[in-house]
């Protein structure tokens, strides 16, 4: 569902880039004799000649669309230069896409907060340096204004002559009357086109782009003057904008929720939406989805730029339309086997590259039935994400299942392999996610645990490619990127309380740990205590974030360290209840440190011994026992 979302009352520059055809610029990168001729880039089925995925603006020319096949295409267009993408594991293989991608945004990112929001788009915040640009030297004061510039299209300004244009828009963006709001979308205008510029001269791709003051807007405007041109939205022309816009282009009004529009209100474009107040479509839709209504009919949206480079979860799926619809579970395993690989090698890359695991492993499917149930839809099934392509398969094979049994009540474990008319599957997707940062520690004696619900045994992840140094910004060697200071530990990272920690070391410091650890991290060890007798092993998991802006943050942190340690919750159940599935923890309480307590504000000193003090085993009367019932005090 939308989130609405309140706009802030600072001036911001917002901006949208999206690559043009960016298939086919790839394609024609690759194959530069391509360049200037219809081309249009097909999945790698063979059906009709294979679904268009992308299709150059010298064949959109001649009538060819996204929604025809290769033979269609062909037949309206018979000079077009059909390419076929990439193929891996009998499925379409993006990755050259994703790396080129990767090289647009990494020319982006030079001049402002990016968030990547797809292999071909990028929004940007670009703020900070208009204000920069603004501060230095007006647009108004300026001599010399690129032609790219010239060329942008201002929402509201009317031009009476296309060969005047160029000077209209120079009038504009040079206005010395011009609000502070207007001035600051010259510079940022000023900025992309200088972007623009760089990007096809890195990369031989071009772009367009739309400038706003939020990135609703900017997305709009950058769709609308294509190829390789950019868009200007002042905050005057807003409502022009909204106004005669179709209510279902707009992102998230494109299913239901934009019929529901249409067909209970009569809403046919967003500037219709005026009409109604926020109570009324607040009793409607719903208070947030009503507000977000009222919201985007006045161009309103507070949606920050994320800044974020890199994407916020790994997937990979494929379709069975028609006849090719999977109809038995062996089937099914085995393309989930080749999603499962794809998966699984992705992620690595990721882990080498950006040094980020991912600790949630979803599936979906899209399924019909034989029976009158045929609108139910196939569960969406999630689990914790185990390394190794393996386990991935393993997994997801069992969610799968799980599915299956919910959505048709498929019990028969003996009937895998066998035909089965009642269901087929027409879409099979895995995904990873909850993406987070290892930990950065220069103590080389930290490990990952190889046991647990997280990296396994069978993870490729080695403990020289899970840390490395940071360096004095706060920042890792390899990914020097402005991201928060936080540091996210991974569940299946163990460490213990060495007793001589302090001798060898002085005594550990509470508030300074957290005070500095974005600069340096704590040495811990990965220890195990084997008792020869029971063979029992003792140590301390964390799973914690930790944050140094807040006190409170800290202390709730070290609590559930503490909690999970002794086996304790917070209402103080026994340390020999272990959670299911989970072995149970011990401590040794002339391990810890009673010093440090005394570092903590004193309204809570108190508390923090009460989770250190070891539960007092329960007085439990045997029969029989006369030495237990003596001393028992109850001698009657």
């Amino acid at each position: 569902m939308p989130v609405a979302t309140r706009e802030t009352s600072d001036a911001r520059i917002i901006a949208h880039v999206d690559m043009d055809c960016f298939y086919v610029q790839v394609e024609q990168r690759k194959q530069p004799s391509l360049r200037g001729l219809p081309t249009a880039v097909i999945q790698y089925n063979s059906y009709k000649g294979g679904a268009l995925i992308a299709v150059s603006y010298e064949a959109r020319k001649y009538g060819v669309k996204r929604s025809m096949r290769g033979d269609e295409a062909q037949e309206v267009c018979p000079q077009i230069q059909l390419v076929q993408v990439p193929v891996a594991r009998g499925k379409a293989d993006l990755n050259t896409y994703r790396n080129a991608g990767s090289e647009v945004v990494s020319v982006l990112a030079s001049k402002g907060r990016c968030e990547r929001a797809s292999i071909d788009e990028v929004y940007m915040d670009l703020t900070e340096a208009a204000e920069a640009m603004l501060k230095e030297s007006s647009p108004e004061n300026l001599d010399d204004i690129h032609e790219e510039v010239l060329k942008s299209h201002v929402l509201g300004l009317h031009v009476e002559d296309e060969r005047d244009a160029k000077r209209e828009v120079r009038k504009w963006l040079c206005r010395s009357d011009a609000d502070y709001h207007d001035k600051l979308l010259a510079c940022g205008a000023i900025i992309v086109a200088e972007l623009r510029m760089q990007v096809l001269k890195e990369t031989e791709f071009t772009c367009s782009a739309g400038i706003a003051h939020n990135k609703m807007l900017a997305k709009l405007a950058s769709a609308m003057n294509k190829p390789a041109q950019q868009t200007i939205v002042p905050r005057s022309s807003v409502k022009g904008l909204l106004e005669s816009f179709p209510i279902k282009k707009m992102k998230q009004l494109g299913g239901k929720l934009g019929s529901s529009l249409q067909s209970d209100l009569g809403v046919n474009t967003v500037g219709e939406l005026l009409k109604f107040s926020e109570e009324k479509l607040q009793q409607r839709y719903g208070i947030n989805t009503g507000t977000w209504l009222w919201n985007i009919a006045r161009g309103i949206n507070g949606e920050e730029v994320e800044g974020r480079l890199l994407p916020k979860s790994h997937g990979s799926g494929k379709t069975f339309p028609g006849p090719q619809a999977l109809k038995t579970i062996s089937s099914v395993q085995h393309w989930l086997n080749q999603l499962c690989e794809e998966l699984s090698e992705r992620l690595q890359s990721d882990l080498d590259q950006n040094k980020r695991i991912a600790r949630t492993l979803t599936l979906h499917a899209r399924t019909y039935k034989g029976d009158s149930d045929s609108h139910k839809n196939f569960p969406s099934k999630s689990c914790p994400l185990r390394y190794g392509a393996a386990k991935i398969q393993e997994d997801a094979i069992n969610l799968f299942q799980a599915g299956l049994r919910e959505y048709i009540g498929f019990h028969n474990n003996k009937s895998q392999g066998s035909q089965n008319s009642s269901w087929g599957i027409t879409s099979l997707s895995v995904g990873a996610s909850k993406m987070v940062n290892i930990p950065s520690l220069q103590d080389s004696s930290c490990d990952l645990s190889r046991q647990g619900d997280g990296l396994t045994e069978e993870s490729p992840l080695s403990s020289s490619q899970a840390f490395h140094s940071w360096n004095e910004n706060g920042t890792t060697e390899r990914e020097a990127q402005p991201e928060p200071k936080r540091i996210h530990a991974i569940p299946t990272l163990k460490a213990v309380v060495k007793k001589n920690t302090a001798k060898e070391k002085g005594n550990c410091s509470i508030l300074e740990l957290f005070k500095n650890y974005s600069d340096q991290c704590t040495s811990s060890e990965k220890q195990h205590a084997t008792n020869a007798q029971t063979g029992k092993t003792s140590s301390i998991g964390s799973e914690s974030n930790y944050n140094s802006d807040s006190t409170c943050n800290q202390v709730e942190s070290l609590k559930e360290i503490y909690c999970e340690a002794i086996g304790t919750n917070n209402r103080g159940s026994s340390s020999t209840q272990a959670v299911e599935g989970r072995p149970s923890w011990s401590y040794r309480m002339e391990e810890i440190d009673p010093s440090v307590v005394d570092e903590l504000p004193p309204e809570i000193q108190q508390e923090f011994r009460a989770w250190l003090r070891p539960l007092k085993r329960p007085n439990v009367v045997k029969r029989g026992s006369i030495i237990t019932h003596y001393f028992s005090g109850n001698k009657n």
